[in-house]
């Protein structure tokens, strides 16, 4: 599978990303073996918050997006390994053993 990568508004797409506006066309085109670009905050709206924007983004690499477009890449990023790790697709960042 590709790598996550983020990157700014202005920054130029890959001539072989595809875009997708919606979770059902994220799954869809991810199915199909293309690297997805997406933009969480489009897809909240205007009013976006942080928390908004980062569920979407989590939500969106969970259905298969590989390249995510924002303002605000840092938290992006870190929501978008941490839903990767939970799919299985990357080792988490961190493990700890709980002993109750």
């Amino acid at each position: 599978m590709a790598a996550l990568v983020v990157i700014g508004p202005g920054d130029p797409d890959d001539p072989g990303w595809v875009e997708a506006r919606s979770v059902a066309e994220i799954a869809g085109l991810a199915r199909a073996g293309h690297t997805v670009v997406v933009t969480p905050a489009a897809l909240v709206g205007d009013a976006a918050e942080d928390a908004a924007e980062l569920a979407v983004a989590a939500v969106c690499v969970w259905a298969g997006a590989r390249v995510l477009r924002t303002t605000r890449p840092g938290p992006v990023r870190q929501a978008a390994e941490m839903a990767d790790a939970l799919a299985g697709r990357r080792p988490p960042a961190l493990t700890r053993r709980g002993l109750a």
